[in-house]
């Protein structure tokens, strides 16, 4: 775990995955700032790798993590994710296993050593509550438990997955914070979610497929702000 890396909850997590890029990418992540700012919640953004440079060199407060990179140290590698370089562009973290880039536990563990060495955080997402364990085992800085089977479809985890999860990850090191992702829609999903006690959430494609992707993380950023202050006051 990078000793070095700060994030309060309630935080948010959005992954453009490859939905937006380039200038539009900008724009959306210039609104998330602003938003952040408003309501003082730390938001993390998966941007590409390509674009990771054009957010933090033109964002405040908004974590940019990479979507994945490689355990590779410098030297040869063509077409791999430099650790080294990702912490160069900009990033302060890095996302592994994600359901579309599953990696093993061996390599999972590899690169969380790696992101330490350069000084990158790690968010590691897990399916099921044992995947959850195993991964904690690894001392990533933060967790995402996102039932694979409701990513994209608008059902989120219920209350007795929320419950279940965070208290197998406290039960290995509670200095661990756990995300819990999937089916995430609209504001009313976020609200419910962290009033089911969960410590964060995050969202894909109802942002980057809404009407107005703006309007929308102004929505559930507020309903993040509200269901936390309701719960934590």
């Amino acid at each position: 775990m990078y000793k070095g890396y700060k994030i309060r909850p309630p935080f948010f997590e959005i992954g453009p995955k490859a939905y937006l890029y380039g200038e539009k990418m900008l724009a959306l992540a210039r609104i998330i700032d602003r938003v952040a700012a408003k309501y003082d919640l730390d938001v993390i953004v998966t941007p590409q790798y390509t674009d990771i440079r054009l957010l933090a060199e033109n964002t405040e407060r908004i974590h940019v993590y990479a979507q994945h990179m490689d355990s590779l140290t410098v030297g040869r590698g063509l077409g791999s994710v430099l650790p080294e370089a990702v912490k160069e562009a900009g990033a302060v973290g890095v996302m592994l296993n994600h359901a579309e880039k599953k990696l093993t536990l061996e390599e999972i563990g590899k690169t969380i050593r790696r992101a330490d060495e350069v000084g990158l955080a790690t968010i590691v997402c897990a399916d099921t509550v044992e995947e959850l364990v195993s991964c904690a085992g690894l001392s990533p800085n933060l967790l995402v438990a996102e039932p694979t089977a409701l990513i994209g479809t608008g059902t989120t985890a219920d209350k007795s997955y929320v419950e279940a999860t965070l208290r197998a990850v406290r039960e290995i090191d509670p200095s661990i914070m756990v995300l819990q992702g999937a089916g995430i829609s609209n504001g009313q999903d976020v609200y419910d979610t962290i009033k089911a006690g969960a410590m964060a959430t995050g969202c894909t494609s109802g942002i980057m497929k809404a009407k107005d992707p703006g309007a929308m993380v102004e929505e559930m950023l507020y309903s993040l702000r509200k269901a936390w202050d309701e719960l934590h006051g």
